[in-house]
């Protein structure tokens, strides 16, 4: 008796079951979602690498794209995710609940036809049952009708027959009626006694059934929600390691090495800066023995002489010689008597000319192109082809690079032509397989190829060699300084210098030694250097950089300094200014005489 309500259940489980439905298609969307946003996270972050100059080098990077790619995958998962539980879960439910309500239906109609026979049952029995009264009312009032004419004296006989007549039809349809009444009775009860007992209680079975398969597919589905979960739990955790092993690959060693690959010049350190005694002239009036005191060549300093107190410049292994020494004024030549009676001259300098030696004009030199390194100050202009703009360690580095590049592509060529000799030997031997002389421009172009990258290799691996032995040269004479400056330690001449011989301590202007120019790439002089040759200008320099010289094209130049390797020369123009220019930019000619001078 409960099938409106059973009516209104049926509908509630479905209506949960599309419920839930419609929170796993809001989950997929936000798994789709999160995949797409973590994708997009990853493409914003990832470099776009154009050239193999642009590839991550430090762990640290590498370590940070690695976690990239592992997120990018972790991504995917979650796209397998929102997948599996389409497929497996949203699309069952939307199926099953196609399939249920389409049941629900047909049980819910069967439902209804049973009530609507047996109502239909129970209206045949009440009619015949009013009848059925009716027809008892009707013969009751004949029978009475009958009796007050036959107790009626007044009355004929024919009005008693035909009341009597009427009587017994009225008699005989009431019985047909409760005959009639009874059987429609009879069929009521057996009709209602199947419907309860049979007909509703299978729909209902049916119900209870459909019912149950219902939260029976909803378990299903909840737990292929979670297996839709569970499975890339594997995959997502071997992500998870592989973001630990990336973080556990970064080597702050490596990374410190690599920047040192990365920026080590290969040039030499600039050297100390020279004392410049300017309390020179305060002494020099002073003629016994004092701090400004000199003595004659060869002779030992005083214990109590100052050391450092010259204008001369600290060098290594002495004062730098010059190329003239100044003349001497009369001015300038004094003698000082020691307690012994001996006299010695001492050489001084004239204030005005002290003055006038302080006084720089024009652009101020530069020790050498070290000073231009600092800060990166390369040269403007383009790559050239022999690297010959970069540093040493960076030119070396690079032609290292293009020698294997081109090994390879040797090796490539090589290959291919043993291919090419082997096909050829074979279509020498089976001439229906190919004509041997297809093969034979391509041969020659290959060998063209070999002989062409053996002489680029030829040419780098030349500047190669100057360039790594320009580095040993270095380094050999930065040791070589290194040691004699720890033989000459603590060992000054008067003017400040340090002198090659322990016994051999000077005053004035020291001798010339060899090699005079050695060091000249480290110090600036106070002279001018003399010209060794002439250059003229192929390309115009700007020269803003400081200690750069400015130059135009086809411009003639005296070449004063060679370049050591840096890609500079040092040059002067005919009014004496000074400065480096770029060797690339200039046709340099030297003269045969005056190289090395």
């Amino acid at each position: 008796d409960q099938f409106d309500n059973l009516d209104k259940h049926t509908q509630w489980g479905i209506d949960f079951l599309e419920k839930y439905a419609k929170f796993v298609k809001e989950r997929i969307e936000i798994e789709q979602n999160y995949a797409k946003q973590l994708r997009n996270l990853v493409k914003k972050y990832c470099p776009k690498r154009s050239s193999k100059d642009e590839e991550p080098r430090f762990t640290s990077c590498i370590a940070f794209f690695n976690i990239l790619n592992e997120l990018n995958d972790y991504a995917g998962q979650r796209e397998v995710v929102a997948e599996e539980m389409g497929h497996r879960v949203y699309g069952e439910l939307m199926r099953y609940s196609h399939d249920l309500k389409t049941e629900r239906k047909m049980h819910l109609q069967e439902g209804r036809k049973a009530q609507q026979y047996l109502d239909m049952c129970w209206k045949q029995m009440d009619n015949s049952k009013k009848k059925f009264e009716r027809e008892c009312r009707e013969a009751e009032k004949a029978q009475q009708s009958y009796e007050r004419l036959d107790n009626d004296t007044n009355a004929t006989k024919a009005d008693v027959e035909k009341a009597k007549q009427q009587l017994n039809l009225r008699t005989h349809m009431a019985d047909e009626n409760k005959n009639e009444y009874a059987a429609q009775l009879q069929n009521f009860n057996g009709e209602q006694h199947k419907h309860y007992y049979i007909v509703i209680p299978q729909i209902y079975k049916q119900l209870q059934e459909m019912d149950e398969r219902r939260t029976i597919k909803l378990s299903e589905c909840y737990k292929g929600f979670a297996d839709s979960e569970r499975k890339v739990i594997p995959i997502i955790s071997k992500c998870l390691e592989g973001m630990i092993l990336a973080a556990k690959s970064v080597d702050e060693h490596r990374d410190s090495q690599i920047v040192i690959d990365c920026f080590k010049s290969g040039f030499e350190p600039p050297g100390d800066f020279p004392f410049e005694d300017y309390s020179q002239n305060i002494y020099r009036t002073i003629s016994d023995g004092t701090i400004s005191t000199p003595k004659q060549e060869g002779m030992r300093i005083d214990s109590k002489t100052t050391v450092g107190k010259a204008k001369g410049k600290l060098w290594l292994f002495g004062k730098k010689p010059k190329p003239q020494s100044p003349p001497l004024t009369p001015t300038s030549l004094y003698t000082s008597s020691t307690p012994n009676g001996s006299q010695y001259p001492i050489f001084s300098i004239e204030p005005v000319h002290y003055c006038m030696s302080d006084i720089k004009t024009g652009k101020p030199r530069i020790p050498s192109f070290r000073s231009l390194k600092r800060g990166y100050l390369y040269l403007q202009g383009p790559a050239l082809e022999d690297f010959s703009h970069l540093p040493p360690e960076q030119r070396r580095k690079k032609l290292q690079q293009r020698i294997d590049e081109l090994n390879r592509e040797l090796q490539k060529e090589t290959d291919q032509k043993d291919a090419l000799i082997k096909m050829k030997d074979v279509y020498e031997k089976n001439p229906q397989m190919g004509d041997p002389g297809s093969l034979q421009p391509k041969l020659a172009e290959t060998m063209s190829n070999m002989d062409r990258l053996r002489m680029e290799i030829h040419k780098n691996e030349a500047w190669l060699s100057e360039v790594e032995g320009k580095v040993a040269a270095r380094s050999d004479r930065r040791h070589s300084s290194d040691i004699n400056h720890l033989v000459t330690q603590g060992r000054e001449s008067p003017e400040g210098s340090y002198t090659d011989d322990a016994n051999q301590e000077v005053r004035g202007p020291p001798q010339q030694h060899a090699h005079p120019g050695e060091f000249d790439d480290e110090f600036e002089d106070d002279d001018p250097l003399p010209a060794i040759g002439h250059c003229k200008a192929i390309y115009p320099f700007d020269g803003h950089n400081e200690g750069t010289l400015a130059m135009k094209e086809g411009e003639i130049l005296y070449i004063i300094e060679e370049d050591k390797g840096d890609g500079w020369t040092r040059a002067r123009r005919h009014n004496g200014e000074e400065g480096y220019v770029p060797t690339s930019y200039i046709d340099v000619t030297l003269e045969k005489n005056s190289k090395g001078a």
